[in-house]
């Protein structure tokens, strides 16, 4: 029982994130917010065609409003690039390697957003991966438990058998559907 209540708050999360994943135009007045900076990277950072990535990360964290793991670090024909990805926001940086200028694009989602990334697991590290299949592991069990109860119990084994050939026939119907 205490398992099934704890666990509602976790079903009450993902059912909302369903629904709003299923209609993004539902923005709840959280509307994606683009912001463009600009500066120079530092020359220790930048040597001959070798970028210190480390470096060149640290100067935009502590520069601009940037959050996320930095990843896709990459030089080509005298540029570098970089992005900066977290749950509800990402960050684009080129830069040229001879004058260290370079262009930072930074987009932050609503609530919503940065919600329905969380529901996703997108750009959420190790721990938030953890909860979610901790999450399906714990509803998995109450809803077998719940039914193997339901089994159990005489009076009701028969509605509950008919219901649940019902429920997976008409959960294999719409599956069907929506592959078509």
């Amino acid at each position: 029982m205490y398992v099934s209540m704890s666990s509602l708050i976790i079903v009450l999360f993902f059912a909302l994130t369903g629904i709003t994943l299923n209609h993004p135009e539902w923005s709840f007045g959280g509307k994606e917010v683009q912001r463009k900076y600009e500066g120079t990277i530092s020359k220790d950072a930048l040597t001959d065609e070798k970028v210190d990535w480390l470096k060149v990360v640290e100067q935009l964290r502590l520069e601009h409003p940037i959050r996320g793991a930095a990843s896709d670090m990459r030089i080509d024909a005298g540029e570098g690039s970089l992005s900066f990805k977290a749950p509800g926001f990402d960050a684009e940086c080129f830069f040229k390697i001879d004058t260290g200028k370079y262009e930072l694009t930074t987009r932050v989602q609503g609530l919503v957003g940065l919600m329905n990334d969380l529901h996703r697991g997108r750009d959420s590290g190790t721990s938030w991966m953890w909860l979610i299949d901790l999450s399906g592991v714990i509803l998995t069990f109450i809803a077998l438990t719940g039914l193997g109860i339901m089994f159990y119990l005489k009076k009701s084994r028969k509605a509950t058998f008919i219901l649940c050939v019902v429920g997976v026939a008409v959960f294999g119907f719409l599956v069907m559907a929506a592959v078509r």
